[in-house]
């Protein structure tokens, strides 16, 4: 049986990390890690009630939070077969993780991506600028690197060795698109899912400030034409 570790980095999500926690299916993993990425609210002692795996990096970035998962998993004695990348903020339904797992297990893929704009997506879950913004680095993506992806999507699984085989580097916005271009490089096969979106727990810090926006939108671009 493949061991699966997930990876949730929180910022901020006292409100929405145990019911994420909740409904990952756990009879499907073996870790789930909490990374707190320097939150100044309850998360950690909220992700801690469950005797899950919580980290600190205070250094506040979604892709520093990420590599301190990796880390962890790294020091592991036995290291897993797949990792899990999730959202704190309960907008993804985690109860939908065996479906975003099932290529790599059935079908042999390096990586799956979850995509909302294959699934079906709440009204009002994405901004028109979230949308704006995966429609046009999916756009990019598949002019400059021959990618069919559809989304950007948080939720996603990856084989462990080729996660790491990718050398991820990118410490802030551009950890999803980052993956997905050098993935492509390298011609892992990989495929996307739809999965269901809802509302989000909170406010993002991120699509929810005209300045996160923009600061995500301007890091995604740069990493598009940065590995042409």
């Amino acid at each position: 049986m493949a061991i699966i570790d997930v990876i949730i980095p929180a910022f901020n999500e006292e409100g929405s990390i145990q019911k994420v926690i909740d409904d990952i299916p756990k009879a499907l993993v073996r870790d789930i890690i909490v990374v707190n990425n320097n939150s100044t609210d309850q998360t950690s002692l909220n992700a801690s009630s469950g005797g899950d795996v919580v980290l600190h990096e205070e250094r506040k970035g979604y892709g520093w939070a990420c590599l301190t998962g990796l880390a962890y998993l790294a020091k592991n004695r036995i290291q897993p077969d797949i990792v899990v990348f999730l959202d704190a903020d309960y907008s993804d339904h985690p109860d939908e993780m065996g479906k975003v797992v099932k290529p790599i297990l059935a079908q042999g893929m390096d990586m799956v991506i979850g995509s909302r704009a294959l699934g079906d997506s709440e009204a009002g879950s994405m901004t028109g600028t979230q949308i704006f913004g995966n429609w046009l680095s999916s756009r990019l993506m598949r002019i400059f690197y021959r990618a069919r992806f559809t989304d950007l999507g948080p939720f996603r699984a990856i084989r462990y060795p080729a996660l790491m085989a990718l050398e991820m580097q990118d410490k802030t916005f551009g950890w999803t698109v980052e993956m997905q271009i050098k993935a492509v490089k390298k011609k892992y096969r990989y495929t996307e899912v739809p999965v269901t979106y809802r509302k989000r727990i909170g406010v993002s810090k991120v699509s929810g400030t005209l300045k996160g926006s923009i600061l995500a939108g301007i890091r995604i671009i740069y990493l598009i034409f940065k590995y042409i």
